[in-house]
């Protein structure tokens, strides 16, 4: 493992076939197919905000990484866009000429819908049935057609299955292929340049392709950095997947982050996480609700739960062991995809 010296979280030896770990040239390469398409979104300071939470002293800062301001708001249209790039750049045998098919709980079904209307390519999307109407909408709007299938990735992703074998449409799944990891790496790579004496980053975990690019775009290029996972008590599916050695399904998930929900996470993401990462926390709702409200009222920032549970880790006091190390913490703020609504029900809580 090639994660920081001061790692001590146990996790088992991986015991599942080999896979090929992203490159720092493969990420490299996707930050420039996605040039123009894909916003350099900013790093936002928030070290004053935060402290009602922390006390300011000097040494210790922080930072939010604003992938709400992505077109169709949200992270996934890094490695949307630089799969369906990659598909149409190959041999013709292999393009997507009858379109395209994915399975999502929703921001990731949004950004194939619009990488295939840049790119002029026919997109399916299947949806849960408890997807928020915002994101289907959104998917519509940009033109993909929209099956709504179960409650879980395991349906929705069979359901998409049976289409694409009957359809003709090439598949694009939501995280666990190198040309998703290496386009989601590309975000970590912006906060390497935007924010110098970064110590520390955090990353929300759904199926892992986010943790996955960030952890291999930062430990190549600055081993000494940390790189912490985030993902809801509720689907602690990554870090029960390492303490077991293996990607692990979990009988069932429930959060109200939605997009953090997958079951189990890849095979290959759950492989560079293994290798890259120094360790995944979890949160509960109550906590990603605090913090999704925090961002609006005091940050300013409009999150989902999913893009705010990195937040909710600082906040809840899951990295206090790495505050004490001082340094400047960067979060990624993966997602903004939340109706007014749905906020005044977290108030609610």
């Amino acid at each position: 493992m090639r994660a920081c010296a001061d790692y001590t979280a146990p996790r088992r030896p991986y015991t599942g076939a080999a896979v090929t770990l992203t490159t720092l040239a493969d990420i490299t390469a996707a930050a420039a197919r996605i040039r123009g398409v894909a916003r350099r979104t900013p790093l936002v300071d928030v070290t004053i905000e935060m402290a009602d939470r922390i006390p300011l002293r000097a040494g210790l800062s922080f930072h939010v990484k604003c992938e709400n301001l992505q077109p169709m708001g949200a992270f996934k249209i890094r490695g949307a866009f630089n799969m369906l790039a990659r598909l149409l750049e190959g041999p013709p045998a292999s393009r997507p000429h009858a379109g395209v098919i994915t399975y999502s709980s929703g921001n990731h079904g949004q950004a194939v819908a619009m990488a295939a209307r840049l790119l002029g390519v026919p997109a399916v999307v299947v949806m849960p049935t408890t997807a928020p109407l915002n994101k289907i909408a959104g998917a519509k709007e940009l033109g993909a057609e929209v099956i709504l299938e179960g409650t879980t990735s395991t349906a929705r992703r069979a359901r998409a299955e049976q289409e694409a074998a009957a359809r003709g449409l090439v598949m694009m799944p939501p995280f666990d292929h190198p040309w998703i990891v290496e386009g989601q790496g590309t975000c970590a790579l912006e906060i390497l340049e935007d924010l110098a004496p970064v110590t520390c980053v955090l990353v929300p975990v759904g199926g892992g392709g986010l943790l996955a690019g960030g952890a291999a775009a930062i430990k190549q290029s600055r081993p000494r950095v940390r790189v912490i996972g985030v993902e809801p008590a509720g689907a602690a599916k990554m870090s029960t997947s390492l303490a077991q050695g293996a990607p692990v399904t979990l009988p069932s998930t429930s959060s109200i982050a939605d997009g953090l929900m997958p079951v189990r996470p890849g095979d290959l993401t759950f492989r560079h996480v293994q290798e890259w990462a120094d360790e995944v926390v979890t949160v509960d709702d109550a906590q990603i609700a605090e913090a999704t409200l925090w961002l609006h009222d005091r940050a300013r920032l409009v999150a989902e739960p999913s893009g705010a549970a990195t937040l909710a880790a600082i906040r809840a006091g899951a990295i206090d062991h790495v505050l004490a190390d001082g340094g400047a913490i960067a979060a990624i703020l993966s997602g903004g995809n939340v109706t007014i609504e749905r906020l005044a029900g977290l108030r609610q809580r």
